[in-house]
């Protein structure tokens, strides 16, 4: 059985490849820079929290942009990591309230943020348990880490995640050439606290790939 573990689980990327009006920019900004904050600097109840108190923010985000595939695939990210602060089967639900929203970013414009809501899913499905207990898949986690790729192969994130990903499955060869690619990413100036822990998780990730290519 797959350990349902999404702690620190994504900063999906924020290359705007669809339209955004200022507004839903600087609400979608701010959505981003707290789940930095509640994903990799709080613990325990802190974190439970704040992941409550962002849940009801992005479900906001959506009710004020509707139209949006950005409000649906933050409010994915967020569900699925607080799916991923509280953990256990418990966190199911979340997982599947986070998977339903990314399909609803898909439904209305997959290109939006880079493809991230892609990124989300395959992460989702390679994260959460399969049948009976979840919805969990390796090959549609592949399939959706692959749709991600086709819309932004340079991102840091969709990168990291495919080569974590690699690497549990044990492809430690494709996983560094990704892990590279993410690293060469660098730090995004809107992004930089998330991008600070994503490179540190990098660097984390390559010296166990090399060591697993020593061998």
């Amino acid at each position: 059985m797959k350990k349902f573990t999404l702690v620190a689980y994504l900063s999906i990327v924020s290359v705007f490849s669809s339209p955004v009006f200022a507004d839903e920019q600087s609400d979608l900004l701010a959505i981003q820079q707290q789940w930095a904050v509640a994903n990799y600097e709080l613990k325990g109840d802190a974190q439970i929290k704040a992941f409550t108190q962002l849940s009801e923010q992005s479900a906001q985000f959506i009710e004020n942009y509707p139209d949006s595939a950005n409000s649906y695939t933050w409010n994915g990210i967020v569900l699925a990591s607080f799916a991923g602060a509280k953990g256990g089967l418990g966190a199911l639900g979340y997982a599947k309230d986070a998977k339903a929203s990314l399909e609803q970013a898909l439904k209305i414009d997959d290109s939006a943020l880079g493809g991230s809501a892609y990124a989300s899913l395959a992460t989702l499905y390679s994260k959460v348990p399969g049948w009976p207990i979840g919805f969990g898949d390796d090959d549609t986690a592949d399939k959706f880490f692959k749709q991600a790729l086709a819309f932004n192969n340079k991102g840091i994130d969709t990168n990291y995640l495919y080569g974590e990903f690699l690497y549990d499955e044990r492809e430690y060869e494709q996983a560094k050439v990704h892990l590279l690619v993410a690293q060469a990413a660098g730090i995004r100036d809107t992004r930089a606290k998330a991008d600070k822990y994503r490179q540190q998780a990098i660097s984390s990730l390559l010296a166990k790939v090399d060591k697993k290519l020593k061998r």
